[in-house]
């Protein structure tokens, strides 16, 4: 699929990136030396151009940092450019008062784009995070607000992300990164296994994002990728998976276009139908996304 291709697909919808200013909001994972490619600000001005070339109409900005002035600052910025269909934004979970922050936020400017709540739970330390009481009554609120909730976890996880949407059945879960599987480093079984069982629940969905920076470095081919990408539409099928981008953290391996080029090319097998789904129908469903 050539660049011109790319651009001239309509009605791409990218159900996850980001947006930082560090002055206001720092991102401490970002490490200057083996990340420089994205040790930089990154705003909507810098989104269009990429989202543009890649055919892009439509976004989901995803929260980057555990604090709610970004996730305000995000429903902010969605309200004055129509590209942001939606914001995934971040509470406190634990907090007893979830339900009111959930509200005021909601109650934001840019509040009517807030369409989910995510938390980094692959960096939380306790391996039963998502097994905790207060943790699920938090992600509860979340589903009872009309919200999806985002698990951002790691492949080792999985059977505890599995656990949590089981018995939360009521609630709209969303995969980030394919659960981020161990591409080019270890063998994948453990991760296909553990993504078949999560998949057999019928309330999650997964996103074909994030999978560029699994293999590491720009050295990385469509081979590298198609295992991990044939399994999720194996398990999930292109009605529950979604494009995502992952920009800018996509621009450590590769560009935004290169990205919706080479996922093109790994879904050029599927019908129109099913192809429309992955590049635009999913996200639109499941996050309830305004048209454009």
């Amino acid at each position: 699929m050539t660049t011109g291709e790319v651009a001239r697909r309509p009605g791409i919808v990218d159900a996850h990136h980001h947006l930082w200013v560090r002055a206001r909001h720092p991102q401490p994972w970002i490490d200057p030396h083996t990340m420089a490619a994205i040790d930089d600000d990154f705003t909507p001005v810098e989104l269009a151009p990429a989202t543009r070339a890649a055919g892009v109409t439509q976004t989901v900005v995803v929260q980057s940092v555990a604090v709610r002035s970004e996730s305000a600052e995000l429903l902010g910025i969605a309200a004055d450019d129509p590209l942001i269909a939606g914001v995934v934004g971040w509470v406190d979970l634990t907090a007893a008062d979830v339900d009111s922050r959930l509200a005021r936020l909601r109650r934001a400017r840019g509040g009517e784009r807030l369409v989910g709540i995510r938390h980094l739970v692959q960096s939380e330390p306790d391996p039963t995070y998502l097994d905790r009481p207060d943790v699920r009554h938090g992600i509860a609120a979340v589903g009872a607000a009309g919200l999806a909730f985002d698990l951002l976890v790691r492949h080792s996880q999985l059977p505890s992300a599995t656990r949590l949407v089981r018995d939360l059945p009521q609630v709209r879960f969303v995969l980030d990164h394919l659960g981020k599987p161990p591409l080019g480093r270890a063998d994948l079984g453990d991760w296909q296994r553990d993504l078949r069982t999560l998949a057999a629940e019928p309330n999650t969905t997964a996103k074909l994002s994030g999978l560029v920076t699994e293999v590491g470095g720009g050295s990385w081919t469509t081979a590298d990728l198609r295992p991990a990408v044939e399994h999720a539409l194996d398990v999930f099928g292109p009605d529950r998976l979604m494009f995502g981008s992952d920009w800018p953290v996509c621009l450590l391996a590769t560009s935004y276009t290169r990205w919706v080029t080479v996922l093109g090319d790994l879904l050029d097998p599927l019908s129109d139908e099913e192809r429309a789904a992955i590049w635009r129908q999913t996200a639109g469903r499941v996050y309830r996304l305004t048209p454009s």
